[in-house]
């Protein structure tokens, strides 16, 4: 499953995807460069939501249900709502009510993070678009207020399908990656008016011959140092992967 990803936000400022929300870049001055988001960590980051597809907001990511009834038991379930399998998402209770409201969201990055399994041993990826493209991830998203303090709090969860063979060779023991949106149906997926057989659609497997892929440092998974670094997306080979069939 999806839990890590980065998002270069001087790459997105700089990019023309989206120009129209040059204004929006202000909320996200203190998350100037997000190297590697670790979903653990419920991190707040930008998205592009349907219920004001024209600007930047900051979600905080693991998705909370608006019937949770207590802050114990939001902090408990959004450990199990970082992912929404595509599949089971309109049926599953914790997001049966926003898939059918239509709250979809965008999450932009420019690559995530992935392990393969090879000899009981565990290799970190780094995975992006051949472009070196910003691309977008998509989500559902949920509002609930916190019923001991008030506050309100958006949160998203981000949707997931089958891995193309690409992603399947890489996430070996689970076979499943993010659903990256191709560019000229993103701004489709915010459309809260869309049938379930549309949304469905929507969630194919990425092209794999778009994708690049990489291994790198074992830094990302090192306890106690600080992995929002430049670094953390270094290509770093591994001998004993040599005689393994090439990825790429």
């Amino acid at each position: 499953m999806c839990y890590h990803y980065s998002l270069t936000v001087h790459a997105l400022r700089s990019s023309n995807r989206f120009s129209a929300f040059q204004e929006d870049y202000k909320i996200m001055e203190e998350y100037d460069e997000l190297y590697h988001i670790n979903g653990f960590n419920f991190p707040k980051v930008p998205v592009i939501a349907s219920d004001n597809p024209h600007m930047f907001q900051l979600f905080n990511w693991g998705f909370i249900p608006s019937w949770t009834k207590s802050d114990e038991d939001a902090k408990a379930i959004r450990t199990r709502t970082l992912n929404a399998r595509s599949e089971e998402m309109f049926e599953k209770p914790s997001y049966r009510s926003a898939c059918k409201a239509g709250r979809r969201c965008l999450i932009p990055a420019d690559g995530v993070f992935e392990w393969q399994a090879v000899n009981k041993k565990k290799y970190p990826y780094y995975i992006g678009l051949k472009e070196k493209e910003i691309f977008c991830m998509a989500g559902i998203w949920e509002e609930w207020t916190s019923k001991e303090s008030g506050e309100v709090f958006k949160t998203f969860s981000l949707v997931t399908t089958e891995a193309n063979p690409l992603m399947a060779r890489i996430h070996n023991d689970g076979q499943r990656m993010p659903v990256i949106l191709p560019k000229e149906i993103e701004m489709d997926w915010l459309n809260e008016n869309l049938s379930k057989e549309d949304v469905l659609a929507m969630t194919k497997p990425y092209a794999e011959d778009m994708m690049s892929a990489y291994t790198i440092s074992r830094l990302i998974t090192t306890k106690g140092v600080d992995t929002n670094v430049p670094e953390i997306q270094d290509k770093v080979e591994y001998p004993e992967l040599s005689q393994q069939i090439s990825l790429f």
